[in-house]
């Protein structure tokens, strides 16, 4: 059964999602708060996430920016706000889906409906990578062939967004949009040099200066190769 985390702390809304997925054929696992959520998120392992912006502690951007920190699964945003500005700022933190509140019940299932068929099994940073390389969320490092590396919040939203795309090119841009938030090409130096910091950290760890999984595409971009072209 597809199972739905719905993140959400006003408990009328709450239920009434519950019982509207539970009819329409969804498991559903609730969480009350951000932190509960990304703790169901890692216990539950959940198909969808449906998640309010305006959570008490921890909010909605701070949970969806952790929850692209260790896996691909679709979110869909909810939220009293339905401004341009907040559904751009949804879409580039990594959300799927935006839906403004109110809204109505069946265009809810109709997008719950659609982010399912295009998506792929959801994938967990956690999981090696391949033999070489398993990246560590909840420690923002990487395990290198056998070796810990430590690595700032960029550098490791970085990697992770490269070994996301395994052996495709990801454009400059793109890592500017997705890892600095920065869409307009600002500061596109600062890709080459964070990319530098981590094949540098990258080889340290294995003691090899060969021992690198990045590959400068000129002109193009960047890609992670994997161990086996490394």
């Amino acid at each position: 059964m597809t199972r739905i985390l719905v993140v959400e702390d006003d408990p009328d809304v709450a239920m009434a999602l519950r019982i509207l997925f539970t009819r329409a054929g969804y498991e559903v696992v609730p969480a009350a708060d951000g932190r509960e959520g990304l703790r169901r998120l890692f216990a539950d392992s959940p198909d969808l996430m449906v998640l309010d912006v305006g959570l008490p502690e921890l909010d909605g951007w701070q949970v969806l920016e952790r929850t692209r920190d260790m896996t691909d699964l679709p979110v869909l945003l909810l939220t009293a706000r339905g401004a341009e500005s907040d559904r751009v700022r949804g879409l580039r933190a990594g959300a799927d889906d935006y839906l403004p509140k109110p809204f109505g019940n069946e265009e809810l299932l109709a997008r719950v409906e659609a982010l399912l068929r295009r998506a792929s099994p959801a994938r967990w940073a956690g999981a090696s990578h391949d033999e070489a390389l398993r990246l560590v969320p909840e420690r923002r490092s990487a395990v290198w062939r056998g070796e810990e590396v430590r690595l700032s919040d960029i550098e490791y939203r970085l990697l992770q967004v490269l070994v996301r795309n395994r052996g495709r090119v990801v454009s400059t841009d793109q890592l500017l949009d997705q890892v600095w938030d920065a869409p307009h090409g600002i500061g596109r130096e600062r890709v080459k040099f964070a990319v530098l910091r981590v094949r540098r950290k990258l080889q340290q760890a294995a003691g090899s200066l060969e021992s690198d999984p990045l590959e400068a595409v000129r002109g193009l971009g960047y890609r992670y190769r994997g161990d086996q072209d490394a």
